[in-house]
């Protein structure tokens, strides 16, 4: 009985089986040798928490540096128009303004001077700053690296490096932005947590800026337009089922033939009310989805994701998401207790 019991421990402990070479895997994250029952394109490490892909391959960049003069060229294509806007703003405007009175253009001027420094301040945060840094982490050693220190990290194989979670890689910047809500060409940068402040209070100061250039030049237009003369309206059939179209023709054909009379300011104010305009509405398209998402607690490409995936888990939608976002100070987070102790929440 005894000979037997301790054969059966032998057995037990020297347990023999056949292993595939090709279900031997070795963790990008700690460096351990994994055993896969089977072969599998995407596992996890049981120690780290690292996923690895095996079916990804190093991707090309050859078109990289195209993307980057593209960026810097639409840079300087939008930095040139607002310094046009404002000096344009500042010639065609000012002499109708001062004309009228003078604490008028004393007004215009602070109001012109603050929302013009706003703007270019912003832009260049949002353009010039880094868009957001992934957190430097060790792996690639199993003893520097401890359990779950790269859970859900994958690797990225254009920076060579892992990336966490929350970050996502940007073939027009070159590299992982953490929680990067998009690529955005006209400030040649990404959006991500870095910058995504400076980028919502550009739109802001945006959307406000080209308010008041368009009521400003269309102020201005009012009183150096030359006379409308409308031709008499009395010719046309009253009976007629189209009178309105006839009478829009003509209130039409007397704008147009007083507006050749322009002076170049008064082109110039017509030119910033219209692009004004134009502006002012994009981009306020563009915060109001921005706000949105923040509302939402996401960003664009969480957003996204949440659609590919499918996944319909109901996320928090509170305007505390609104405040977290912007840094809530004591003032206000003393009427929030519970934006204290919870953490920013901004996913992917």
């Amino acid at each position: 009985m005894a000979e037997s019991a301790e054969s059966a421990e032998s057995s037990k402990d020297y347990f023999v089986t056949t292993v595939d070479e090709d279900h031997d895997i070795t963790c990008w994250g700690c460096g351990l040798r994994l055993l896969l029952p089977s072969y599998a394109p995407v596992f996890k490490c049981g120690w780290c928490g690292a996923i690895t892909n095996q079916n990804v391959n190093k991707p090309e960049s050859k078109w990289l540096w195209g993307r980057r003069l593209r960026d810097r060229c639409f840079v300087i294509i939008l930095f040139m128009f607002i310094l046009f806007v404002i000096c344009g703003g500042v010639w065609a405007v000012y002499p109708v303004v001062f004309s009228i009175s003078n604490m008028l253009g004393i007004v215009h001027s602070i109001l012109t001077a603050i929302l013009a420094a706003i703007t270019v301040s912003t832009f260049c945060l949002s353009a010039f700053r880094c868009a957001g840094t992934p957190p430097t982490v060790v792996w690639g050693s199993y003893p520097a690296v401890g359990k779950g220190d790269l859970e859900n990290y994958t690797f990225c194989h254009y920076c060579s490096k892992p990336k966490s979670p929350r970050a996502h890689h940007c073939r027009s910047c070159g590299s992982c932005v953490l929680d990067m809500d998009h690529h955005c060409p006209f400030i040649g940068n990404c959006v991500g947590a870095a910058n995504h402040r400076h980028f919502i209070a550009f739109l802001f100061a945006a959307v406000f800026s080209t308010s008041y250039v368009s009521i400003m030049s269309t102020y201005a237009g009012l009183h150096i337009w030359p006379p409308v003369k409308y031709r008499s309206l009395w010719h046309l059939n009253s009976f007629s089922s189209n009178i309105a179209i006839q009478a829009f023709e003509e209130v039409m054909l007397a704008f147009a033939s007083s507006a050749v009379q322009l002076s170049a300011r008064g082109l110039v104010l017509v030119y910033l009310f219209i692009s004004s305009v134009s502006l002012q509405i994009g981009l306020g398209v563009l915060l109001w989805q921005q706000l949105g998402y923040i509302y939402e607690g996401k960003t664009y490409l969480g957003h996204l994701s949440s659609q590919g995936s499918g996944d319909d888990r109901i996320e928090e939608k509170d305007c505390r998401n609104i405040i977290r976002f912007f840094g809530c100070p004591y003032s206000i987070s003393r009427y929030f207790p519970s934006l204290r102790n919870s953490p920013k929440r901004h996913t992917k």
